[in-house]
């Protein structure tokens, strides 16, 4: 999939655990790490906004595009 998940940077940026961040967040740790390793297919704006308030950063700071495999015009 074209676009990558920057959880884990944060996470280690901010000293936090998954466990952790789940909890503040208000999903399940399965759900986290589903979305943290690539395999969600979409995201709530509520849960993109609700990781963004606790990790104090911006979805960009979690969410880029990388050209490759799956993008138009290959």
């Amino acid at each position: 999939m074209p676009i990558a998940v920057d959880i884990d940077v944060m996470l280690a940026k901010r000293k936090m655990s998954v466990g952790e961040l789940a909890e503040r967040v208000g999903i399940t740790p399965a759900n986290l790490a589903v979305l943290k390793n690539g395999r969600a297919k979409a995201v709530r704006f509520s849960t993109l906004a609700a990781l963004c308030e606790v990790l104090e950063c911006q979805p960009g700071d979690l969410l880029r595009w990388e050209a490759g495999e799956g993008t138009r015009g290959e």
